[in-house]
């Protein structure tokens, strides 16, 4: 069977789009064997089997010096792994992710997986990453192949030095576990599941929350804004309205998606998003912007869009969402045969294996 070293910062128990993306692929491909090199953030085991990867943990702590201190760690990692099982190929998970695997120097074929949702100054112009950038450019330029969530992304890699076709594959939600019936609740709730950084743009809804008295908001999700987004609604009156879940494991997403009744997200920058996908398999209202990969699927037949920083937009989107309801759920099913079209992870396990993965292991 032919063997992948997978590169990630972060995996389970700690979860984002990215990591449970790596989850539903490698879960559907049972031909290739897995192992995956990622950080030991907390007191978790070094090395255990999560579904069909072989984790292994190394380094430590969630600080930033122990993420920079991650590519030295997992580079002789990684080194020490190829001598004993000898990878036929190699997956790196963000681009951040190639400075171990070029530091290896691991003579193996390699996929590239594009899945940032920053903007393209913020990940390449900054100036503690401008001395690896020679490394991260090098990195670009000898990937076997590259894949990315939108054509915002795929545009970095060829800007980047990649020479080959960039495959187009977006994260996916798992239609059935996100399909389901509403749970009654009172009021109108508006819920986001959002890491709380600026460029998900959580301060506008909440500024737009004062423009629209007796509405809820459910917020999912931790980050370095936190504070300051909360001082925001206590500055606006408004924090006796929001509710913050802080982190919410994946799993319990679909409980909170269906007991609310519009997801908003007006993102400032993204590669893909596939929270908005889950929202549109839950069947509920999305209102969001069409900022980087948005543009990709997110249009006035599927969603409610606004400019981004635009708090009085969003005010304006979530009193027609209500207004009318024939309307919406016109947008809401159109939105929803979208994501099962397009978003199956049954689909996109089966691209990134007959688009990606076949040509690393050629």
């Amino acid at each position: 069977m032919k063997k992948i070293l997978i590169f990630s910062l972060a995996y389970y128990p700690r979860v984002g789009g990215a990591e449970v993306a790596i989850k539903e692929i490698t879960d559907r491909i049972r031909d290739i064997e897995f192992h995956m090199l990622t950080l030991r953030f907390g007191s978790g085991p070094r090395e255990e089997k999560i579904g069909n990867i072989q984790v292994h943990r190394v380094g430590w702590g969630s600080a930033y010096i122990s993420k920079i201190l991650f590519v030295p760690i997992a580079s002789y990692a990684a080194i020490r792994l190829h001598r004993q099982t000898r990878f036929d190929g190699a997956w790196v998970m963000m681009s951040y992710m190639l400075l171990p695997l070029v530091l290896a120097g691991l003579r193996i074929p390699y996929a590239l997986t594009l899945q940032e949702g920053d903007t393209e100054r913020h990940m390449f112009a900054r100036l503690r990453i401008l001395p690896f950038l020679y490394l991260l450019r090098r990195g670009f330029r000898n990937a076997t192949a590259v894949s990315a969530l939108s054509t915002f992304l795929a545009a970095w890699a060829q800007r980047m030095g990649y020479r080959g076709n960039v495959e187009i594959i977006p994260n996916g939600a798992d239609i059935q576990k996100f399909s389901g019936q509403k749970i009654p609740h009172q009021g109108t709730v508006l819920v986001t599941s959002s890491r709380l950084v600026h460029k998900n743009a959580i301060d506008d809804v909440i500024r737009a929350l004062a423009l629209v008295p007796d509405i809820r908001f459910h917020v999912a999700g931790e980050g370095p804004e936190e504070v300051k987004l909360k001082t925001l609604a206590r500055e606006l009156g408004v924090e006796d309205r929001i509710k913050w879940f802080g982190y919410v494991e994946h799993a319990r997403l679909v409980d909170l998606l269906h007991t609310s009744d519009i997801y908003v997200r007006p993102s400032r920058s993204e590669g893909f998003g596939a929270s908005f996908a889950e929202a549109m398999a839950a069947e509920i209202p999305v209102i969001t912007t069409q900022e980087g990969g948005l543009k990709d699927f997110i249009s006035n037949d599927t969603a409610w869009v606004v400019e981004k920083d635009r708090p009085d937009q969003i005010a304006l989107q979530i009193k027609a969402i209500l207004s009318n309801p024939a309307a919406a759920q016109k947008v809401v099913t159109a939105a929803r045969k979208l994501a099962e079209d397009k978003y199956d992870w049954d689909l996109i396990a089966k691209n990134m294996r007959e688009k990606v993965f076949a040509r690393v292991l050629e």
